[in-house]
């Protein structure tokens, strides 16, 4: 058996559903294409994928001997439908489980020492999408799937469902042939998008997009995205739950991305209530980590306001006096969304206490809007 072979048979026993193969350096247009979408500043807030734009542009700035690189899909689909109940939390499927990134990475690194036995001189450097590595555009240059409209990695006999993984080596492999796009005609996606984040086929604005809006941006949601987040509180699917041939996603056989019992379609009402003593410990091995917790108040409180629910009110008026901004202030707009003119009183008394900006500029959102 050829050391390749050998590499695919090691991943395949690890658990990745496809390896492929590429060589450096990528195409000049696709590495274009990158620092354009960067200069019209589509990725907000993202500001790790400019500081280290070179390194994903020229890869050997982080593995000097580069040769070949290894593309790798580990899926995540377990067969469960996300929630469309208004008053259930809607979670991207990735982060049900256990976060991703440390489930890979100890594959990867188990498949490095394992290399190196074969190998004797071999370098690796080793990616699971924490690292400046532009792993979509290798992936489509390995062969591993086509970019999408929706600028997720589809397989033909797996879908989008799956995690990226990369293996930047000095060992020479034979590279394989990137596959023809199969999206045709099919705007599925773009049609779907509750933000019209994908502004034309193949380019998505991050700042529009609810998984930026609810994990990356740091900040307030702004008010006119609000609305159309419905009840995501983590990550959004909907751009691949319409894709058709996600029909042939393979389910998953890793025990650590089935549903964690306190993320699968929660009731917004238990979201809400945790405290931030326990955020941490709930969620030490999920994604949802990155959020924060007064990333995900944030993110619930948009939700109750979606859902016209004013039995959740008793909720949202304790966060009313939330010594975090950031959530006092998308209380006020959940509160005035739930009640409507009727929140004029509580509101009133709420904004002569107040003095941060942020929340007082959300008091007044709502007092224009009502009078």
């Amino acid at each position: 058996m050829s050391l390749q072979d050998a590499i695919k048979t090691k991943l395949f026993e690890l658990g990745f559903c496809l390896v492929h193969f590429t060589q450096a350096p990528l195409a000049s247009k696709t590495t274009e294409f990158f620092k354009d979408w960067l200069q019209k500043q589509y990725h907000g807030e993202m500001k790790y994928l400019e500081n280290r734009c070179n390194e994903r542009i020229d890869p050997k700035q982080l593995l000097a001997s580069l040769k070949s690189v290894i593309m790798v899909a580990y899926p995540y689909d377990n067969g469960l439908e996300n929630s469309s109940q208004k008053n259930q939390a809607n979670i991207s499927r990735y982060a049900w489980g256990a976060d991703y990134h440390e489930v890979l990475r100890e594959k990867l690194q188990d498949f490095q020492t394992w290399l190196s036995t074969q190998a004797k001189n071999s370098e690796c450097y080793l990616s699971v999408d924490s690292s400046p590595v532009l792993e979509k555009s290798w992936a489509q240059k390995a062969g591993l799937g086509w970019m999408g409209k929706h600028t997720n990695m589809i397989h033909p006999k797996q879908g989008s469902y799956f995690f990226l993984g990369s293996v930047f080596t000095n060992l020479e492999l034979k590279a394989d042939k990137p596959i023809q796009d199969h999206c045709g005609s099919c705007q599925a996606c773009i049609d779907v998008c509750p933000t019209q984040a994908i502004i034309a086929p193949y380019v998505l604005d991050a700042r529009r997009c609810i998984s930026y809006l609810t994990i990356e941006l740091k900040g307030p949601i702004p008010l006119h995205f609000r609305p159309l987040i419905g009840n995501h509180v983590f990550g959004c699917d909907d751009c691949q739950e319409v894709c058709p041939w996600n029909r042939f996603s393979q389910k998953t056989h890793e025990q650590a991305f089935f549903p964690q019992a306190h993320i699968y379609s929660q009731p917004l009402s238990e979201l809400i209530q945790i405290k931030k003593s326990e955020f941490k410990r709930l969620f030490s091995n999920s994604a949802i980590l990155r959020a924060k917790w007064k990333g995900l108040m944030r993110n619930v409180l948009v939700a109750i306001g979606n859902t016209g629910d004013k039995n959740l009110l008793p909720l949202v008026e304790e966060k009313l006096a939330c010594e975090e901004a950031l959530v006092r202030g998308h209380a006020v707009w959940a509160y005035g969304q739930l009640l409507g003119k009727a929140a004029y009183s509580r509101l009133l008394s709420l904004k002569e206490q107040e003095d941060d900006s942020f929340v007082l500029e959300e008091l007044n959102e709502f007092f224009e809007k009502i009078l």
